[in-house]
């Protein structure tokens, strides 16, 4: 079975480490270099704390594989399991966190909820007195997507798979007398019975060259690294203000990343001419949030460097994973989640070529027709756009 695979991120790579595991024989594309589009700019989060099972349960498949990949794959990506630490300021977010540590549980996690005050075991500079309710999972942490990019791209060269970079699809045609696409590169014509749509903020484009709409936007987001006014011990979980939506983790060397969706970030990005640089009055203000939220941030904290990427955003912040085409699979619109859902991602991606359906996850949820039924339809599927 030949299969090609548009995008050469941490999802296009994963897939074709599981394809060519099932004996298929896998091309990928890459319009640029791989890992170079939202993956390398990626925040690194590996977290089970979601609001929708169907996310908990592709963490929960995910973080196995995250935490044998040194062994695996033979790269360090420094994956440290300090687990997440989200924040509720408001009552009615505090409904939600107990609401949504029952469905984690019950999906297999293991999130609980903590007092403020209990939460400065895990984050000490913590402003407890600011929210009236936490939760906390040792299953989350975070890892280096450069690092895990490194580790796939070892692993499909050593499984035979083709890797083209530079090289991107300009278009893709149909022929269904002989069930096979055709896929149009700069210099020559590819022929695949199954194509992979994982081009993430690119992954709109790539559908509509197969005859697909999808409801897949870029949308610009920022992160900056800081050198906290206070030590931030690499022991500190990414925490996260919900309620505000910064954030912010430990990183090397004593910095911090910092970040937060609380801005107009050019709500429908162009991924071909957005601004990659860090906006300076954005990272005072995500500096200034984080501040509100932990002690470690005041008016001597630095700004090292920075820079923005792009989330591929659906409706409902959620991926969509399914056969929209036949022998077209799109497994793109992730919303800031792609990176740490890539395993899981993966298996289910090559279930779908090669069984005709995934079962490593139940991911009917992820249809792509959820868009056009009518509301009540289908369940409806809701998650805060944070990291």
């Amino acid at each position: 079975m030949n299969v090609v695979i548009v995008g050469g991120g941490v999802v296009g790579l994963a897939c074709a480490n599981a394809l060519a595991a099932r004996g298929a024989s896998v091309t990928v594309c890459e319009a640029g270099t791989l890992g170079g589009g939202s993956t390398g700019r990626a925040a690194g989060g590996i977290r089970t704390q979601f609001s929708t099972r169907v996310n908990v349960e592709l963490s929960l498949a995910s973080v196995p594989v995250w935490e044998s990949f040194e062994a695996e794959f033979g790269v360090d990506i420094d994956y440290r399991r300090t687990g997440y630490l989200f924040l509720a300021r408001e009552e009615e977010t505090a409904a939600s966190f107990r609401e949504n540590v029952a469905l984690q549980n019950d999906a297999g996690g293991d999130s609980r909820l903590v007092e403020p005050e209990e939460a400065r075991e895990f984050c000490p500079e913590l402003r407890a007195e600011e929210f009236v309710t936490a939760t906390y999972s040792p299953l989350d942490g975070v890892a280096d997507p450069h690092s895990a990019v490194q580790g796939y791209s070892r692993a499909v060269d050593d499984a035979g798979v083709e890797v083209r970079t530079k090289t991107p699809v300009t278009d893709l045609e149909y022929d269904a007398n002989e069930s096979l696409w055709r896929v149009e590169t700069p210099k020559e014509t590819l022929s695949a019975e199954y194509v992979v749509n994982a081009a993430g903020a690119w992954a709109r484009r790539v559908g509509r060259l197969a005859g697909v709409e999808l409801p897949i936007s870029p949308r610009r987001r920022q992160m900056a690294v800081v050198e906290p006014e206070r030590e931030l011990s690499r022991t500190v979980p990414f925490t996260i203000d919900l309620d505000t939506g910064a954030y912010f983790r430990p990183e090397r060397e004593g910095t911090a990343v910092v970040g937060g969706h609380f801005s107009d970030e050019n709500p429908d990005a162009d991924p071909e001419t957005f601004d990659e640089s860090m906006d300076l009055g954005w990272a005072a203000e995500a500096i200034e949030r984080a501040d509100d939220c932990a002690a470690y941030f005041g008016p001597e904290t630095r700004i090292r460097n920075g820079w923005a990427g792009l989330y591929a955003v659906t409706p409902d912040h959620h991926a969509i994973l399914d056969e929209v085409r036949p022998g077209f699979v799109v497994a793109a619109g992730f919303s800031g989640h792609g990176f740490q859902h890539a395993p899981a991602t993966a298996e289910c991606v090559a279930e779908l070529v090669a069984e005709g359906e995934a079962s490593h996850v139940d991911v009917s949820a992820l249809a792509a027709d959820r868009f056009d039924a009518a509301e009540g339809e289908t369940p409806t599927l809701r998650e805060r756009n944070v990291a």
